[in-house]
């Protein structure tokens, strides 16, 4: 189960931006009051590849779908480019919403329209066709194709260097590629060129990375306020739900939750937050219930792996292995393609499946992922194979920007507890145990660990 420092933004659209930052240590000597006074010097993650997507309003909802003629659904780009062939734009739209849709819907065949109608965009307009660019870099985002996101970014920004859209895709790309000096200038350049709520949510995520919950909360409140739409202001809720849990704040976290919940009911990622809110405050049964509806929603692999896993936890074999069915029928899927593991596929497979298979995964999405995520998955990954030594350096990686994630924490302290060093175990325990539910097979595990170095010790 996944937390946070994975997840991303509300992704662009064709027509307006939104989508999520993350990483390098803020900078505040390079602050420089933006329009609207945000300063930062950030490196960005994708907010979460595939974790918050944009319905063609910028709703990051799955739930109640708009009509099929509704302005901005669908239905209606489709019946745009029907009665206006020769419409790049249009294609693009097009190609944006079905990039938004495969990331809620885990629908890999949704991508390949998305591409298909992107790439007659270009066909239509070949030279400054931004949007479509743009579109592309999504794309090959959503697919984890790293490399290819930046080519595309690249091409945009140089197309339209005054698009804040095309620099938060930029500074996606360069986040999950591991270019978080790059990625905080992609940012930077962002937020003075539009200081609204997709450039401080990536603004709030950079914070995040570095440890800095005070400041990323501040930024996502801003962001709230800027909110355009409703994807935007359910995104805001679900960050700052997250990051009330990583201080350990199950009351705040679900405070947050229930606010957006009550805007946006059946919003997935919103439903997940309010679950795991639940979980840290010892009601498994309602965490069950929000697991539930969420999967139910979006069968996401990190929300089925959240509700096999709770259900592991709470004594319910047979519920667990139906989710773990099911996440294993969609890397199937994946494995028949291009696209590279996700970690919550390669968490899983390491937990529940062959650790050796995981490393593997692990190594194939390096290579194009060089994220502090897919670090702390492989490192765990080697440490399941028994090869704590390479799992080491992995986990301390994952952990280099000074990210407060409470797995990540205690991936390191098993690590350091097999190597025989008793007091960094204890050290990282501590800190994954300022979130006390954080997870509900390894928070039990990470206390008794505990127990058992303060007893031998």
């Amino acid at each position: 189960m996944q937390q946070n420092t994975t997840a991303a933004p509300p992704a662009p659209t064709a027509a307006a931006t939104p989508a999520p930052p993350a990483q390098p240590p803020p900078r505040r000597g390079r602050v420089r009051p933006a329009g609207a006074a945000v300063a930062l010097a950030l490196g960005a993650a994708l907010f979460a590849v595939g974790a918050v997507a944009l319905t063609p309003d910028g709703a990051t909802t799955a739930g109640p779908q708009a009509p099929a003629a509704a302005p901005g659904s669908l239905g209606a780009l489709q019946a745009r480019v029907t009665r206006l062939p020769k419409d790049a734009a249009g294609w693009a739209a097009l190609g944006m919403a079905y990039v938004q849709q495969g990331r809620t819907t885990a629908d890999p065949a949704t991508y390949a329209r998305a591409e298909q109608a992107l790439r007659t965009s270009l066909a239509v307009q070949r030279a400054d066709n931004t949007d479509a660019e743009i579109g592309m870099g999504a794309l090959a985002a959503a697919r984890h194709d790293f490399p290819t996101a930046l080519d595309w970014a690249l091409k945009a920004t140089a197309g339209d260097p005054y698009s804040a859209t095309a620099h938060g895709v930029l500074a996606d790309a360069y986040t999950q590629s591991g270019r978080y000096d790059e990625a905080e200038a992609a940012v930077q350049t962002m937020t003075d060129l539009r200081p609204d709520a997709a450039s401080l949510a990536r603004a709030s995520y950079a914070y995040e990375l570095r440890g800095d919950t005070a400041g990323a909360r501040d930024l996502m409140r801003r962001s709230l306020t800027a909110a355009a739409t409703p994807g935007e202001s359910a995104f805001a809720r679900t960050v700052l739900a997250s990051l009330a849990l990583q201080d350990g704040d199950g009351r705040g976290a679900l405070a947050e939750a229930q606010s957006g919940l009550r805007a946006a009911p059946r919003d997935p990622a919103l439903l997940e937050a309010r679950a795991r809110a639940r979980e840290a405050l010892g009601e498994p049964g309602p965490a069950l219930a929000d697991y539930r509806a969420a999967a139910a929603v979006a069968p996401l692999p990190h929300l089925l792996l959240g509700l096999g896993e709770l259900h592991q936890a709470l004594g319910h074999p047979q519920e667990a292995e139906a989710q773990y069915t099911l996440l294993r029928a969609q890397d199937r899927i994946r494995a028949t393609g291009t696209t590279p593991a996700d970690t919550d596929a390669i968490l899983f497979e390491a937990d529940h499946g062959s650790p050796e298979r995981a490393v593997t995964m692990a190594e194939e999405a390096l290579r194009t992922r060089p994220f502090i995520a897919v670090q702390d998955a492989f490192a765990w990954a080697l440490h399941r194979a028994g090869r704590d030594t390479e799992a080491l350096e992995q986990a301390d990686r994952a952990l280099s920007l000074g990210t407060r994630n409470a797995l990540y924490h205690y991936h390191r302290a098993a690590i350091h507890d097999a190597l025989g060093h008793p007091r960094q175990a204890r050290d990282d325990l501590a800190a994954a145990l300022r979130q006390p539910g954080f997870h509900p097979l390894h928070a039990p595990a990470a206390r008794a660990l505990l127990q058992r170095i303060d007893t031998t010790g």
